[in-house]
C-alpha cells in the first residue's frame, strides 16, 4: 500500500496548511493517511478514525480515535504548538521477519513517517512528547508469539533512542483498548474493552498481519529536524 495525499474531504478537515509531504507520498510502506473522517457528536468535534496501518496528523483542534488489540499507537505532539498526530501499527511476527530485522525496520518506518510529517508542519523535535498505548496480548495465534509485548517494547525503545519523552503509557495486559487523542491539548482518553473476544479488532488485526507478512520491505525514511 502506498502513502497517498489526503483526498478533498480530508483536505477540508485538515485545513489549507495540511498536506502529506511529497517524499512520503511515493514511499513504499504499509502506513497510509487515515481517510475515515467524521463529526464526533459526543465530543462535538471533527474526528478521524485510524485503522491498522494508518496515521493522521492535524494542526487544529480535532479528535483522533483508534481501537487497539496487539497493535500499538503512538500519540505524538509538539507541546508548544499543539500540532500532533497518531499512528497505529504492528511489527511483523513471522520468525523470518524477526530474524532479518524486517520487523524493526518496519516499526521504525511507521514511527518516522509520523514524526517527519509533524516536523514538516513546523513541530520542533525538542518540544515533542509522546503517549503510547496498546500491545495487549489479546488475539488468538499471537499470544504465544508475544506480539503485543514486542510491539510495546519496540515503541518505548524507539522513543527513548530518539529522545522523545513519554509522558503517559498504557501498554500490554490482556485487553483491547479504544483510544481518544486530542492533539491540540494533549488529552487522551482510554477505554479498556473488557472482553478479549472482540471480533472486529481481531479481524482487522489478523488481516493487517497478513498484509505485513506478504508486503515488500519498506523504503528508508530518514529523520530530520
Amino acid at each position: 500500500m502506498m502513502i497517498s495525499a489526503p483526498d478533498s474531504a480530508a483536505r477540508q478537515v485538515l485545513g489549507r496548511r495540511q498536506t502529506v509531504p511529497d517524499e512520503l507520498s511515493s514511499s513504499p510502506a504499509q502506513e497510509c493517511f487515515a481517510r475515515n473522517l467524521y463529526f464526533d457528536r459526543s465530543h462535538d468535534i471533527d474526528a478521524a478514525k485510524l485503522l491498522p496501518g494508518e496515521y493522521f496528523v492535524c494542526t487544529r483542534d480535532m479528535l483522533l480515535v483508534t481501537v487497539l488489540g496487539s497493535c500499538v499507537a503512538a500519540c505524538i505532539r509538539d507541546a508548544r504548538l499543539g500540532i500532533g498526530g497518531m499512528n497505529h501499527f504492528m511489527l511483523p511476527d513471522s520468525e523470518a521477519a524477526q530474524t532479518e530485522a524486517k520487523g524493526a525496520r518496519y516499526g521504525t518506518y511507521a514511527m518516522e513517517v509520523l514524526i517527519n510529517h509533524l516536523l514538516k508542519l513546523g513541530a520542533r523535535r525538542e518540544h515533542l512528547e509522546a503517549k503510547v498505548f496498546g500491545g495487549g496480548n489479546v488475539l488468538p495465534g499471537l499470544v504465544q508469539a508475544n506480539v503485543g509485548s514486542k510491539n510495546a517494547a519496540f515503541v518505548e525503545s524507539f522513543l527513548k533512542i530518539e529522545n522523545i519523552r513519554i509522558v503517559a503509557r498504557d501498554l500490554e495486559d490482556i485487553f483491547p483498548r479504544k483510544v481518544y487523542f486530542f492533539p491540540a491539548n494533549g488529552k487522551v482518553l482510554v477505554k479498556r474493552l473488557r472482553t478479549a473476544n472482540n471480533g472486529t479488532v481481531a479481524e482487522r488485526e489478523i488481516e493487517y498481519r497478513r498484509r505485513l507478512t506478504n508486503a515488500p520491505e519498506s523504503g528508508e525514511v530518514e529523520l530530520f529536524g
